[in-house]
């Protein structure tokens, strides 16, 4: 299926989740891609044809996802990769621990650091050769990478949380701000410049099924994440016959290999195994209009499954600007316990459930089991509320939500912007009890 550049959005091609055997084709030169055949013996323009896989030659068709890559030089022309410093990506793993936990934003480095120097993991629960599982990263860069990455462990979704980026992807070039999100399929080749020179955010790199749009059941066909909102590039090729390293992340350590040209060539492609973006202000959040409260998993952006129906190897919630109007309604969120792992994350704005100590560019960690909920100070104001409807506003705040325990680095438990006293956020929940003698 063709599909034409949304003319707003110049260097974007509309792109759809809603069901994998749609096709997208784009080309940089006209006539580049080849017609009728994947794989010609000749292709236009003296290009190679490459094929991306994304999944096993044998999926189901709707869950098949794969890309032909029309390009310049063709993958497989590289030497031997060797080993290199990876900093604080992938460090070893900390002791379980079924503490909740909280950290300020960790400082963008002062030395030159790009965006895969600036890879600090927080935690994981599954190593680099699992095929489940998710690591969560943080992205601390000052400066545009002049190498490429490519990770050969997982696709990683990336949420900006202070300055844009821009990704020069084998497919084309996004434009990320915060306030968007961004998905990189796994082993597709990127460059991340910064255009406002400094850049923080999130980084989940799932080891899992590949990241699609969640089930409505029964709130039917429209609503939440809606599949015309999310964008994939147009062909965009670098035609640059100088050395470019490639650095590549194989079974949770980094490699790299020098070529002699840039590996972002490809001309043209098609298929559905792709970089795609998505503006986070586009979700249709849906709510209570009589009383109490749905589940959170209304707010679901994109979810990685598991062969249990249901059960999420990784769920992408954002908690967007949104009417509150529930009557007899306690509405922040609800102290809960949960089966499932939440990691949470804030690019701008407060949280509703928490009146100080959760800062943009933080993080908290709430394990399975581990009672959570407001805090003491929200706690109190919701309890004396006037339930007037009001819109909460000015905010995103989101959750990497998985089904498996995610164990922090020693890095997280030792940083200083680990802060010991998150627990104190409940100590003030006081006693009201009036039933009893």
């Amino acid at each position: 299926m063709n599909i034409a550049p949304r003319p707003a959005e110049a260097g974007l091609e509309l792109a759809t989740l809603s069901g994998f055997g749609n096709e997208f084709a784009t080309e940089a030169l006209p006539g580049a891609l080849p017609e009728g055949r994947n794989s010609p013996q000749k292709v236009p323009y003296g290009l190679y044809a490459e094929q991306l896989s994304g999944t096993a030659f044998t999926m189901p068709r709707h869950e098949a996802r794969r890309s032909w890559l029309y390009r310049i030089r063709p993958s497989a022309g590289h030497g031997a990769f060797r080993r290199i410093d990876q900093g604080l990506l992938c460090g070893p793993l900390a002791e379980p621990t079924p503490n909740r936990l909280r950290w300020d934003p960790l400082p963008i480095p002062e030395a030159p650091t790009d965006f895969v120097a600036g890879l600090a993991t927080l935690g994981a629960n599954a190593p680099g050769e699992a095929l489940s599982g998710v690591t969560v990263h943080i992205y601390l860069a000052n400066r545009s990478m002049e190498r490429v990455f490519m990770d050969s462990d997982g696709e990683l979704l990336l949420v900006p949380q202070q300055g844009r980026l821009r990704l020069a992807t084998e497919c084309g070039r996004l434009d990320l701000r915060p306030g968007e999100i961004a998905v990189i399929p796994c082993g597709m080749k990127f460059r991340v410049e910064l255009p406002d020179g400094a850049a923080r955010g999130y980084v989940a790199e799932n080891h899992g099924a590949a990241l699609r749009l969640p089930e409505l059941g029964p709130i039917g066909a429209n609503g939440l994440a809606n599949p015309r909102d999310f964008l994939s590039p147009v062909a965009w090729y670098e035609e640059r016959d100088e050395p470019c390293e490639l650095v590549q992340k194989f079974q949770g350590t980094l490699w790299a290999t020098t070529l002699d040209h840039s590996p972002l060539d490809v001309v043209a492609w098609h298929g559905n195994n792709a970089p795609y973006k998505y503006d986070t202000t586009r979700f249709m959040a849906i709510g209570t209009v009589s009383f109490d409260h749905p589940d959170p998993s209304i707010f679901t952006v994109l979810t990685s499954p598991t062969t249990a129906p249901g059960l999420a190897n990784m769920d992408f919630v954002i908690f967007p600007p949104r009417w509150m109007v529930a009557e007899a309604t306690f509405r922040p969120p609800w102290f809960h316990r949960n089966v499932m792992n939440e990691c949470m994350g804030l690019v701008h704005g407060v949280y509703d459930a928490k009146a100080e100590g959760f800062l943009p560019g933080g993080v908290s960690l709430h394990p399975r089991m581990s009672g959570h909920g407001p805090d003491a100070a929200t706690t109190e104001k919701a309890i004396a509320a006037d339930l007037k409807p009001h819109k909460i506003d000015g905010t995103l705040a989101f959750m990497f939500e998985t089904s498996q325990v995610i164990r922090p680095t020693r890095f997280a438990m030792e940083c200083p912007q680990l802060q010991p006293g998150y627990d104190a956020c409940w100590d003030g929940l006081p006693k009201m009890f009036t039933g009893g003698r």
